[in-house]
């Protein structure tokens, strides 16, 4: 997994109708036609299809992501509730596949929260009136911010800084580049210990059927 410490770049806001875009589910993210893989490589062509594509298959121009100003964008903003629905890890490797590595909502689903931080993509969360106020910058001329884990901070195109929270383990490890494999790994030395003991206890275990 690839750590995650600082960011720069353009900030992309899911918006609808004037509005951060709320309660935006996996099924929107990356739809189930799209679940046939296991691989991580080419799901950013199924990333927000609904919403990306129109009817005859044409790409829908008002679409944020289809926009020029925004090809590239690393950052997503959106609403309440973002990553609701089914527990697919598909989103995260959807948003990942398209280069988003940050998304920013005023509050996430439970199960995509954990799955962001498995992925390496950094979910912050700020105040909804926040999150407003970083859509509207974001839709204007400088789309560029800044978003810095050691400091916990997301920096606007204007220089104002605003402060987020995360637990600490997770912090580390996605600083790290660490999800939880990596993270046993780092005992790797004592898990041989304990298994070359185990051997010598209970040999009957690693006996063949």
């Amino acid at each position: 997994m690839k750590a995650f410490k600082t960011l720069t770049g353009t900030a992309a806001p899911l918006i609808d109708k004037g509005q951060l875009m709320a309660n935006v589910d996996t099924d929107m993210i990356i739809p189930k036609q799209f679940l046939k893989t296991t691989e991580r490589e080419g799901l950013s062509k199924g990333l927000f299809h609904e919403l990306k594509t129109l009817e005859d298959g044409a790409p829908n121009p008002d679409f944020v992501l289809n926009r020029p100003t925004y090809k590239g964008a690393k950052i997503l903003i959106a609403g309440e509730n973002f990553g609701c629905g089914s527990s697919r890890e598909h989103a995260p490797w959807a948003l990942l596949d398209q280069g988003i590595t940050c998304v920013i909502a005023p509050g996430f689903a439970d199960i995509f929260h954990n799955n962001c931080y498995k992925n390496g993509i950094l979910p912050v969360i700020l105040p909804v009136e926040v999150c407003n106020a970083l859509a509207e910058q974001a839709g204007g001329a400088n789309h560029v911010f800044e978003v810095d884990l050691e400091t916990q901070t997301v920096t606007t195109p204007d220089g104002v800084t605003h402060h987020f929270e995360v637990e600490a383990g997770r912090k580390t490890n996605l600083m790290a580049g660490l999800d939880e494999i990596g993270t046993s790994l780092k005992a790797e030395a004592k898990i041989s210990e304990f298994e070359a003991q185990r051997r010598l206890v209970t040999p009957w275990l690693e006996r063949q059927a």
